[in-house]
């Protein structure tokens, strides 16, 4: 069966584009991708990788991950069925993101917003801020490269559970707005247990506590803000980001036993030791990432057991 790469899954949110790949998956995937996601095509057909490897296009501007079809974390194997209605975990769910409709329009919102746009190069900034330094394609190649790949692998590992519980997103049920409206055609159709988005995010957060590893609580903080980012987006449940995040470090986990993710990191590390010699700046405005971040979501992970 063929998948359709959610790779552009994230970039932005709904950028219209049909990607399907020839790799195999547990079932299929939605025909196209949201706006947020899309992004440019590569100055070549075909980009370098630390001198390893030619690494394809599977669309334009979205790699090959590193890790094939049947070595992808099993998503519908690792998380537990979607909430039903009448459960626990589902009143969480419908009581987390009524709280957070509160937030519509705030700076909060604001930047639920930025984060839902999964296109390069403006996703690969998203940590910046926590990590003290640019990431792009000129100054931190090797991890805007690392980036890239590992973001196609995080998100293909959350399709066999999303194409088997094909859960309907909040924004369905309350009919409330949310921060990408150009993407909810997509969404409507794109199963929203667990969330790729968050599954992306806390992915590369803990690939880059190892690349920065004294910037560790502050990476993993915003890994945690960016799924959190879903529920203030009216896109995701709490469940959702919740899973998502078991996905993310499933896919890292996996990511540990292949040699040209491993050879990407050491490179990646590099960039990161050149960049902080040279005192390279972030690329965005920490000041007013930070403000927007003090007002969290009304995320709950843990709740209290009585």
């Amino acid at each position: 069966m063929k998948i359709t790469l959610f790779a552009t899954l994230m970039i932005s949110s709904c950028v219209a584009s049909t990607i399907q790949s020839t790799a195999q998956s547990a079932g299929p995937v939605p025909t196209g991708v949201p706006a947020s996601v899309a992004t440019a095509p590569s100055a070549s057909s075909q980009t370098k990788s630390y001198g390893l490897i030619s690494v394809p296009e599977l669309m334009p501007g979205i790699l090959a991950g590193y890790l094939p079809p049947a070595a992808l974390p099993n998503s519908l194997a690792l998380v537990p069925p979607a909430p039903t209605p009448g459960t626990a975990v589902y009143a969480l769910d419908e009581a987390v993101s009524k709280a957070n409709l509160a937030l519509q329009g705030s700076p909060r919102w604001q930047q639920a917003t930025s984060d839902a746009n999964l296109s390069f190069p403006h996703a690969a900034e998203t940590f910046s801020c926590s990590m003290g330094i640019p990431i792009n394609d000129t100054e931190t190649p090797h991890l805007y490269m690392l980036l890239r790949r590992s973001f196609t692998d995080a998100a293909l590992s959350t399709y066999a559970a999303k194409n088997h519980y094909n859960r309907p997103r909040p924004f369905m049920e309350n009919n409330r707005p949310t921060c990408t409206p150009n993407d909810e055609a997509f969404l409507r159709k794109d199963g929203s247990y667990p969330s790729g988005h968050t599954t992306i995010g806390w992915a590369w957060a803990l690939i880059l506590t190892e690349i920065a590893p004294g910037q560790t609580d502050a990476i993993l903080a915003r890994g945690r803000s960016f799924g959190d980012s879903r529920l203030v987006c009216n896109v995701h449940w709490q469940s959702d980001v919740n899973e998502g995040r078991i996905m993310g470090a499933s896919t890292v986990a996996r990511l540990h036993a292949d040699p040209a993710f491993l050879a990407d990191l050491d490179a990646a590390k590099a960039d990161y030791e050149i960049a902080r010699a040279k005192e390279l700046k972030p690329s965005r405005d920490c000041a007013a990432e930070a403000t927007a971040l003090t007002t969290p979501s009304a995320a709950v992970t843990n709740p209290a057991v009585h």
